[in-house]
């Protein structure tokens, strides 16, 4: 059972670098967790750059029910990611519930697995609550996922420091 956690800020490689770590396994389901809009062309053309670097062996799922994917079982899983897993469900009742949710799925899958989420404790408390509240559940989702890891880098300028 191999759980990997990459943190990083925006753009600093963070997803590449755990593409990387994938690069050996014979086949890998890319859980996608952003939402596409036909309407913002800059996250489609991000949304393709991302496509376009995975191997053509790779299988893609878009999906917010990361729990349900990590209790099946099946090829390596790449999430990318967490931190939009987190805006998509922010507001939903049950957030707690899901979050409890994909711990245990993370802790108890038999699938190899490496998560990609933003690291931000290291930026300016946001002004707003809805901001303060994004970022504190990521924050602690965060730790919760690290805890779990057996591996958990951070990624600084396209640079990968192993902290676990």
């Amino acid at each position: 059972m191999s759980r990997t956690l990459v943190l990083g800020g925006s753009r600093s490689g963070k997803s590449a670098f755990a593409e990387s770590l994938l690069a050996r396994a014979p086949a890998v389901t890319y859980l996608a967790t952003a939402a596409t809009d036909p309407d913002d062309a800059e996250w489609t053309a991000r949304i393709a750059a991302h496509r376009a670097r995975r191997p053509a062996q790779w299988s893609t799922l878009e999906t917010t029910d990361v729990a349900a994917v990590l209790r099946e079982a099946g090829a390596a899983v790449l999430i990318d990611s967490i931190t939009l897993w987190v805006s998509a469900v922010l507001d939903e009742p049950d957030l707690d519930d899901r979050a409890d949710e994909l711990i245990a799925a993370w802790t108890a899958t038999t699938r190899p697995v490496v998560a990609v989420s933003d690291e931000v404790g290291s930026g300016v408390v946001p002004s707003t609550a809805a901001g303060r509240r994004f970022r504190d559940t990521l924050g602690r989702l965060n730790q919760r996922l690290a805890a779990a890891a057996g591996e958990v880098h951070l990624v600084v300028a396209g640079l990968p420091l192993r902290l676990k």
